[in-house]
């Protein structure tokens, strides 16, 4: 017969699932699903607080084409970072899948909600006597509803895009053909992206011709897939490397939008 002591911690064990003589904790899941959503996610709310300055190069040079404005350029200042949330989406899409790669998006949407609210209740908190940068504070981060709105559905439509559109390649090339699935949902993502981008925003920014929208939306498109082309060797790295090292990466016999 099992002592007293001993039978209450069997008891705590099998009843609640917790050892008795241990503190309890989840376990976290292993697989490097998590670190990559949270670059992701990371990428995507920096881009979207460097998009709201407006970048212009070559300023001294006034070149067109028709209706397309050659010079100057003219971008925004997240033009260095944001192709690298693509990038990332991608990665996700090839290697997780759509679902997964949903989540993720709509992980990163959260998020950028959350820094757009925080951002507005810390402009509008009471500044300390002491505190001389209120103006140049509010400046910084003080986004205007429409660049937010700009930023959310660009992002939102952009993403869901060039995840659907490379799982939907894939479906018909199955492990060949890499490159052709990263520039073409790169093509169809980006290009979304940016027109909602550029379309919602454009004043917001700066631009208020029919020449510098243009302008913006066919440079930061171009840039965004120059982006994708030039990194194409690290990408297929990453990925081969991901998919050798995740144990569920394999063939599944559904729908590739509810992988």
């Amino acid at each position: 017969m099992k002592p007293v002591s001993n039978l209450h911690k069997t008891e705590e064990h099998e009843g609640s699932g917790h050892p008795a003589d241990h503190a309890a904790f989840a376990q976290v899941a292993r697989g490097y699903y998590t670190p990559i959503v949270a670059l992701f996610t990371a990428t995507l709310i920096i881009s979207n607080i460097c998009a709201t300055k407006g970048v212009e190069f070559l300023g001294d040079e006034s070149v067109s084409l028709g209706p397309l404005q050659i010079l100057p350029i003219a971008t925004d200042g997240a033009f260095f970072l944001f192709p690298l949330a693509y990038i990332l989406g991608d990665v996700l899409s090839e290697v997780y899948g759509f679902r997964a790669t949903r989540r993720a998006i709509y992980y990163g949407f959260a998020a950028l909600l959350l820094t757009v609210a925080c951002f507005a209740i810390a402009i509008r908190l009471p500044a300390a006597s002491f505190y001389e940068n209120q103006e140049a504070f509010r400046t910084v981060i003080g986004t205007t509803p429409r660049l937010v709105i700009a930023g959310l559905a660009g992002y939102f439509v952009g993403q869901l895009l060039n995840s659907a559109t490379l799982v939907l390649i894939k479906e018909r090339t199955k492990e060949k053909y890499l490159w052709a699935r990263l520039i073409g949902s790169t093509i169809v993502g980006e290009f979304a992206d940016t027109l909602i981008f550029c379309a919602i925003a454009a004043a917001a920014i700066g631009i208020d011709t029919w020449q510098q929208f243009v302008n913006y939306v066919i440079v930061g498109f171009l840039w965004k897939t120059l982006c994708e082309v030039l990194v194409m060797p690290i990408t297929y790295r990453v990925i081969a490397f991901l998919k050798k090292r995740e144990p569920g990466y394999a063939p599944r016999e559904v729908d590739p939008l509810h992988a």
